[in-house]
């Protein structure tokens, strides 16, 4: 009895391996620079991880963080290829970045709204579902994440650039993915006083001090567009317990519980003892990516 429970446990380990190989056997294929929009003299490209199954498939804008400042598409050259791997399609974008004395709110923004009308006008040729789009981001790319997804067709937003070959496709998104993202940007403001006195990043993005214009910073916050009329979208909301950066409880929790009170299909993802900047590492078992990925693969098969 004893010989016939272990030989049906090892048979099931191997099974689930199998499984697990079968998972990680699909076969993607990498455009690179793919430009998408040309704003204010600016080109805008992304990296697109494209399944090589026929479709249409899934697909995901991935926004990379680097406090507005730096970064590039680079920031997911580990979750492309997994995600790609697996049936979604992932296009990691570019976006116009802060400079000392020139602010990128909302022009950043603007950029993330084209990267979506792009893969929603090309979707026949990039071989993705229209209907099945989401975005995911980290830190300052999880903000614009959650800003693209909750405001993207707000009258505020809508309509900037109309050259844009798709300006008038709406921005909506079934999923959002935001990583320990700043949700509220006053407080941020006011973490940044404490932690980088001389440094402050979202200053840099908005343009001016909430000291002066507090106005601009609910402007560019997600959570002044949670709202019970707009709550279609479905979030998984990802934070480090260790994180020093950005402060989980006023933003990633503050922001959860405001989603909730608003009817928005929510799910958290708190990383015990993780810090900040993770996403860009490789998704195994040497970072919390490693955590993420089973809970993030089942969100994406129930919600995209």
């Amino acid at each position: 009895m004893k010989r016939s429970i272990a030989w049906l446990l090892f048979a099931a380990a191997v099974a689930a391996a199998q499984l697990a190989r079968a998972q990680t056997a699909g076969e993607f294929e990498t455009r690179k620079t793919l430009e998408y929009a040309t704003h204010d003299g600016a080109k805008l490209a992304g990296d697109l991880y494209l399944p090589k199954a026929a479709g249409p498939h899934p697909a995901i804008v991935a926004i990379h963080g680097g406090g507005w400042q730096i970064g590039g598409p680079f920031g997911y050259q580990y979750w492309g290829p997994y995600l790609a791997s697996r049936g979604y399609a992932v296009f990691a974008i570019s976006y116009r970045l802060s400079k000392p004395g020139q602010k990128t709110f909302p022009e950043a923004l603007h950029d993330v709204r084209a990267a979506i009308q792009f893969l929603k006008g090309r979707a026949a040729e990039l071989r993705v579902n229209p209907e099945r789009i989401g975005v995911m981001g980290d830190s300052a790319g999880g903000h614009l994440a959650a800003l693209a997804a909750l405001a993207g067709d707000h009258p505020m937003f809508a309509g900037a650039y109309k050259s844009d070959p798709y300006s008038g496709m709406s921005t909506k998104v079934k999923v959002a993915i935001p990583i320990y993202g700043v949700f509220d940007m006053y407080q941020q403001w006011l973490h940044d006083l404490e932690a980088r006195p001389r440094d402050s990043i979202v200053e840099k993005f908005i343009g001016v001090s909430a000291i002066d214009d507090k106005r601009p910073y609910f402007d560019a916050s997600p959570l002044a567009y949670v709202s019970a009329k707009n709550n279609a979208t479905s979030f998984l909301v990802v934070w480090g317990t260790r994180d020093d950066i950005v402060d989980r409880v006023t933003q990633s929790e503050a922001f959860m519980a405001a989603l909730k009170h608003a009817g928005y299909f929510v799910r958290p993802v708190p990383v015990e003892g993780a810090p900040h900047f993770w996403v860009w590492d490789p998704v195994d078992a040497t970072s919390p990516n490693g955590f993420l990925a089973p809970q993030l693969l089942r969100f994406l098969a129930q919600r995209l």
